[in-house]
């Protein structure tokens, strides 16, 4: 059974850095592309970042500020955010997608972790 377990998020000040982590379980993470999304309120889910074994993708408002890595080893991918801003608070959630190639859109994704809320003040 393939698990996603996200954690890391939390209330921060405008400028300030978060660091969430997507552990995953039931699935080797080498073989898998990992993309992060978040649902701000009112909003449709938006695409984040995405991770394979060969190339990493950024949305245009996140590029230079936010960095997708992982650790094999740990089976686990990280999203680390600098600079962040009060319009990047939302609930941020990992996703894994079979197909090891990366994807922004959602649908393309197989399993979803629940969530971790950031929540950044101005």
């Amino acid at each position: 059974q393939v698990q996603l377990a996200e954690s890391g998020g939390g209330l921060v000040q405008a400028g300030g850095s978060l660091r969430l982590s997507c552990a995953a379980s039931g699935l080797t993470l080498r073989s898998y592309a990992m993309g992060w999304f978040r649902q701000a309120p009112g909003k449709e889910r938006e695409f984040v970042a995405a991770i394979s074994s060969s190339a990493v993708r950024y949305a245009d408002s996140v590029n230079g500020r936010f960095t997708i890595f992982r650790d094999n080893t740990k089976n686990t991918v990280y999203l680390q955010m600098n600079s962040l801003k009060p319009d990047d608070t939302a609930v941020y959630a990992c996703a894994a997608r079979s197909l090891g190639i990366v994807s922004t859109r959602d649908s393309a994704y197989n399993y979803w972790g629940q969530g971790t809320q950031v929540t950044v003040s101005s």
